[in-house]
């Protein structure tokens, strides 16, 4: 492949990724897909857990009724769960008595109320302003911002924040969404284990250095996460601060999974949960018997995930266990075994689950998803400015960027 030239060089191979090559091949354009991983699907990945399909990136078809990965999987043959996802319905009262939960679901209403009272225009804060002062819920709502950005609210732009576009309907794919996002790739030309080093858009041909050679291409469309740019693991030449800088203004939150085997699983609803130490500054989340499986999926995000990928593997599994036993005792802990996780933060081709924009760093999506000299184009869940940290966000960005491609490819034919 050294040496080769291409129209298009796509480098990832994540949601926007894939997304973007689809389109392109359907468009009749040759292109490479180029991924630093062994597998397809980048933060969206699918493995087997105790002989079931579990996915250690994203799982939910979140704004199910508009999201193209929906139409995807149907036409692959996949099966839809339209099961209303945990977070509607009442926790297990295990430490958390329903009179509780009902205080602290007004208490998590009124901080959305006072988000949305927030208007364009105003100061760009930090989110945490809307918190109600010294609530005593504040602890559980930031927690639960963790699952949803992967951070803590005081990191978190209220403007971002507010951009984001919800329908509300939460699906899921029972065999996967890793799964049907890496199919979708299709027969569309990969290769895989390749990281992208470097690229020169010094000459009229864009010159990408990978680790094992040389190709070239008339465009590319870089659909890295923004933490890779950001670090700069791939290299410019030119080089472009802007990017760099706009990358910086949108990181990746922790969002972590860990799942469990569970014995005798018939003593729990199916799709019920649980949460961990509801006072504490960080909180786990407990999915139980998703799918009816007889599983535990363990939700970590910001700081508490942060801390405990520091600490290494174990300290995930030792910190559930603790949850797990406080709430349904001692004996309880005989009843699981760790089956699978995955750390994204510790991911050297992610350093991280998915984007958030800092106070004040709103528009720096906009900016990372600018072209570059009509040649150069970005995609990615962080270059979308109102579904963002999403797949189908991804997805949508990906297939904007080919257009830009096709636009750019027409325009130097005809000239």
């Amino acid at each position: 492949m050294a040496g080769s030239d291409f129209q298009v060089v796509i480098v990832g191979a994540g949601a926007a990724g894939i997304a973007a090559a689809r389109q392109l091949r359907d468009a009749g354009v040759e292109a490479l897909l180029v991924e630093a991983r062994s597998r397809l699907g980048g933060r969206a990945w699918t493995e087997s857990g105790s002989g079931f399909p579990v996915d250690l990136g994203c799982g939910w078809l979140h704004s199910a009724d508009r999201n193209p990965w929906r139409t995807i999987a149907e036409a692959q043959g996949r099966r839809i769960d339209t099961t209303p996802p945990p977070w509607t319905k009442p926790s297990l009262p295990y430490g958390f008595p329903l009179a509780e939960q009902a205080a602290s679901g007004k208490a998590r209403t009124k901080f959305y109320q006072r988000l949305a009272s927030f208007r364009d225009g105003m100061p760009d804060i930090p989110a945490a302003a809307f918190l109600e002062p010294n609530g005593k819920w504040n602890n559980l709502i930031n927690a639960v911002s963790t699952y949803v950005s992967g951070v803590e609210l005081d990191r978190v732009s209220v403007v971002d924040l507010t951009r984001y576009a919800d329908s509300g309907i939460d699906w899921r794919v029972v065999e996967g969404l890793g799964r049907v996002i890496a199919a979708h790739a299709g027969n569309v030309r990969v290769v895989l284990n390749c990281p992208v080093q470097r690229i020169d858009r010094s000459g009229k041909r864009l010159k990408v250095d990978l680790a094992h050679g040389t190709i070239w291409a008339q465009t590319i469309i870089v659909t890295l996460p923004s933490d890779l740019i950001a670090r700069q693991a791939i290299r410019f030449t030119p080089a472009l601060p802007d990017k760099i800088e706009a990358a910086a203004g949108v990181p990746l939150g922790f969002a972590d999974k860990l799942f469990l085997s569970l014995s005798d699983p018939e003593e729990f609803e199916e799709d019920s949960r649980l949460f961990g130490c509801i006072d504490a500054k960080g909180a786990g989340a407990y999915h139980i018997r998703p799918f009816g499986r007889p599983l535990i999926e363990g939700y970590f995000g910001g700081r508490l995930a942060g801390e405990l990928e520091a600490a290494g593997e174990a300290a995930f599994y030792d910190f559930a266990i603790s949850d797990l036993v406080a709430l349904l005792g001692g004996d309880f802990a005989r009843r699981v075994k760790p089956l699978k996780a995955h750390f994204w933060g510790k991911d050297p081709f992610s350093r991280g689950s998915y984007s958030y924009a800092l106070p004040g760093k709103a528009d720096c999506r906009s900016n990372l998803a600018m072209p570059v000299e009509d040649r150069l184009f970005f995609a990615g869940e962080a270059c979308s400015r109102s579904d963002f940290s999403t797949a189908h966000g991804a997805y949508f960005t990906g297939v904007a960027a080919a257009g830009q491609a096709l636009a750019a490819l027409r325009k130097d034919r005809v000239q």
